[in-house]
């Protein structure tokens, strides 16, 4: 049997993530089974990790292109596979194969502003339409999205899989205790400080993040600082000039994108972590803290409380005096701290990429069997 996997978006942050650890899981289990990973060129070398089964053939139609929607079913037929997995939402309609399509979450609808022009929400809205249809399986990361795909897309629930994301292992492993101090050290963490981790799109609800974190220390917290580690802030002036109005430019700090090695001291540095976000797919940050032994502060809507499975506190995002009231009692109350740590490494310890992939492994066999 001949495999296909669109691993074009390897070395993006969300989806790379999960086309990583599907590659490297598979790799594992799998060893009989042909695949064919559509690469960039440059990523060729990267297969040298998986096993003699796995053969990258370079691809160089961009993605979210009219390139992509002929020179896709192209490749997949010279390669003669049974069966394609398109690890985001984009499945070419000239595909003859089977095909399985992951939709990770329905962002570009809810929110199309984050999209450069109208043609390409079109574009995005289409490719998913036609993707829903088309597919032989759907794969999402979460019931709140599998409801929001069957919500926007009038297909069969039955055709819809819910296979949860996963953590990486090097956060699931013992502290390191050297990263924790060259982190401390490097950027002077000498004051408790609470944490986000992730972009900061308007979805993200950072801006209202800032003015809790500004009632949080004025009802007592007034030592805290607050770390915001997530990329792009230059497009987003409106965060720094949140930050001037509450009065917070020494104690509100944007470091930017982190490695993973640094990210995970960071949060288990951090007195909490906070995600008062506003819609998630999944919302791996979270319970990337709890695996840290981190005291979480998370949304109560969209995938958040499902994810948190009861190991967070649960506010309401649209309440600025909610958050900080969260903030102040995931920092301040021993007795729930000890509660919530202790929940939050078993709740994260739910979450397997082995198992899921497991998982997505089986579907392929189902689909392509049938």
């Amino acid at each position: 049997m001949r495999i296909a996997i669109d691993a074009r978006k390897l070395r993006d942050f969300g989806i790379g993530t999960y086309i990583r650890n599907i590659l490297i899981e598979l790799s594992r289990l799998d060893q009989t089974t042909e695949y064919v990973v559509l690469c960039r060129p440059d990523d060729q070398e990267s297969g040298e990790v998986l096993g003699r089964n796995f053969r990258m053939v370079p691809e160089t139609a961009p993605t979210y292109s009219i390139a992509e929607q002929i020179r896709i079913p192209l490749s997949l037929a010279r390669e003669r596979v049974q069966l394609v997995h398109e690890p985001h939402y984009v499945l070419p309609p000239a595909i003859r194969c089977r095909s399985v399509v992951t939709i990770h979450d329905c962002i570009h609808l809810m929110f199309p502003q984050y999209l450069p022009s109208k043609l390409a929400y079109l574009y995005a809205k289409g490719s998913m339409w036609s993707a829903t249809r088309k597919a032989d399986r759907v794969l999402t990361v979460s019931e709140a999205s599998k409801r929001d795909i069957l919500r926007f897309f009038d297909i069969p629930p039955e055709k819809v899989e819910v296979i949860y994301n996963a953590i990486d292992e090097r956060f699931l492993g013992p502290a390191d205790l050297n990263r924790m101090d060259l982190t401390r050290q490097r950027y002077q963490l000498d004051h408790p400080f609470v944490l986000y981790v992730g972009n900061i799109k308007p979805h993200k609800n950072i801006e209202r993040l800032v003015e809790a974190f500004a009632i949080a220390r004025r009802t007592g917290s007034d030592d805290l600082k607050l770390i915001i580690i997530g990329d792009e802030l230059s497009k987003y002036p409106v965060l720094r000039q949140s930050v001037h109005r509450h009065k917070l430019d020494k104690h509100v700090r944007f470091l930017g994108f982190q490695p993973q090695e640094t990210l995970a001291a960071f949060y288990r540095l951090a007195r909490a972590f906070v995600f008062p976000s506003l819609y998630e797919g999944f919302g791996l940050p979270p319970l990337e803290a709890m695996a840290c032994g981190t005291p979480v502060v998370t949304s109560n809507v969209s995938s958040l409380p499902e994810v948190a499975g009861g190991a967070a506190l649960l506010v309401d995002p649209h309440d600025s005096e909610a958050i900080a009231g969260g903030i102040v009692r995931a920092v301040t109350d021993d007795s729930l701290r000890a509660e919530m740590i202790a929940k939050g490494l078993a709740r994260a310890h739910d979450f397997s990429w082995q198992q899921s992939v497991g998982k997505i492994h089986q579907i392929y066999m189902e689909v392509a069997n049938r």
